[in-house]
């Protein structure tokens, strides 16, 4: 089974929330809960911004991201990457769907996978 693969069956047992992080211009990481994460189709993660404002902020200046999940059974895994920062368009409208309408939907992160770990061990 190649990364790819483990990725995605990783994510189909994901289990509870989702930590999201990234980094101020000084190097200050900022982390947050986000409910409203997909796998897409390309391999990329679309993250829904539920007003997390400074992450926002972290990303527009250019921030490097990571993805931190819990998987069935109880094995952490973590996705870093660069970060693309959508308001519009067919894939917001896909990610805004993966949501409750109770919740805001500003916009959405979509992270490239560039690394994949389980624990400490890389496996791409």
């Amino acid at each position: 089974m190649d990364w790819k693969e483990k990725l995605e069956e990783a994510w189909k047992n994901r289990d509870g929330f989702m930590i999201f992080s990234t980094a101020d211009a000084s190097g200050m990481p900022n982390s947050v809960y986000v409910l409203g994460v997909k796998l897409l189709s390309d391999g990329r993660f679309g993250v829904i911004d539920n007003y997390f404002n400074k992450t926002r902020e972290n990303i527009m200046k250019g921030s490097r991201g990571s993805l931190l999940f819990i998987a069935k059974p109880r094995t952490s895994y973590q996705v870093k990457g660069s970060i693309e920062y959508v308001t519009s368009g067919a894939l917001f409208e896909e990610l805004k769907a993966e949501i409750p309408e109770k919740y805001p939907r500003v916009g959405a992160a979509l992270l490239t996978v560039d690394e994949f770990y389980s624990g400490a061990e890389r496996l791409n």
